[in-house]
């Protein structure tokens, strides 16, 4: 398999692409989570093995930002993190997996060809969701309002996808810049100002039609139904 390997420790990498190449795997290392999202974007990997805490995003932000552009192989978390709510937080985001930190070699093979061999035997589809007046489908990434396709621009529909997948969660604007932009959440936050303006328009995210897209003064968006 060809897997892309996220791990900002040198010497713990060294360890473990040694592992996975002695059992017949290619690797691409990679230290910070936009080369990574740029690799994967690029090219076709079989499955990713992510750490968590890297020097730019998180190995969660690095899962959700493939996930919007439609180019998520399977992923395992390789991560020194060990609570239970972190465990559970990036398998509902999507996670096949998650070992903690320091791994057994046979135990990390054994569980990266599992889940490559479960991945494989599934390959469902992305969900079609209807919210009221608005049918999104996450999969060919599609929106309609009123029975009419919407035309969004690539990343208007990056971003809006991640708002219905979170429907009145307060994402801060620096996480939108970094899954949807892939960029350090110190530029220009206009940016997503601009984006959201247009999102309201297009999608019809007003009281009127049943959905207020606010801004959270100091904090982010929050996209929720109006009941």
């Amino acid at each position: 398999m060809k897997i892309a390997f996220l791990e900002d420790d040198a010497a713990f990498a060294a360890n473990i692409i040694d592992w996975l190449e002695q059992a017949g795997h290619t690797v691409s290392w990679f230290r910070v989570g936009r080369e990574c999202v740029r690799a994967l974007t690029e090219s076709r990997y079989d499955l990713c093995l992510f750490d968590w805490m890297l020097p730019d995003m998180s190995g969660p932000d690095v899962m959700a930002s493939l996930k919007l552009k439609g180019t998520l192989p399977p992923v395992i978390f390789l991560t020194g993190r060990d609570a239970e709510e972190d465990v559970v937080q990036v398998i509902q985001a999507g996670a096949d997996d998650y070992i903690v930190k320091p791994p057994s070699r046979s135990v990390l093979i054994a569980r990266l060809h599992a889940v490559a061999r479960r991945c494989s035997a599934q390959q469902r589809p992305e969900p079609v969701q209807d919210f009221g007046g608005i049918r999104v489908d996450f999969g060919n990434r599609r929106f309609d309002v009123d029975g009419e396709t919407v035309k969004l621009t690539e990343k208007e529909t990056e971003l809006a996808l991640y708002f219905f997948g979170r429907v009145g969660m307060l994402l801060p604007r620096g996480h939108l810049i970094q899954v949807v932009w892939g960029s350090s959440p110190d530029i220009d936050t206009r940016t997503v100002d601009v984006h959201v303006s247009h999102l309201r328009a297009k999608l019809k995210l007003t009281p009127e039609h049943g959905w207020r897209l606010t801004s959270v003064y100091r904090q982010g968006y929050r996209l929720e139904r109006v009941e």
